[in-house]
């Protein structure tokens, strides 16, 4: 699952909310557009959506194996 999150956050590691990728998941997940999106607001959407998150990070392994 960490292999796949530090795929996601290539060029971003240091800097996960600014990540184009991860913005666009939780815009389309949560409905909260992308460029409203700062450190407190990505943290607290992912933790507000930890359970999700993880399910999907569970799934893109299983996918990428």
């Amino acid at each position: 699952m960490l292999s796949v999150l530090w795929k996601l956050t290539k060029g971003y590691r240091l800097t996960p909310w600014k990540s184009p990728y991860l913005k666009w998941r939780l815009e389309t997940y949560t409905g909260v557009h992308a460029e409203d999106l700062d450190f407190v607001r990505f943290f607290e959407l992912s933790w507000r959506y930890r359970k999700e998150f993880l399910r999907y990070l569970r799934w893109a392994e299983r996918m990428s194996d």
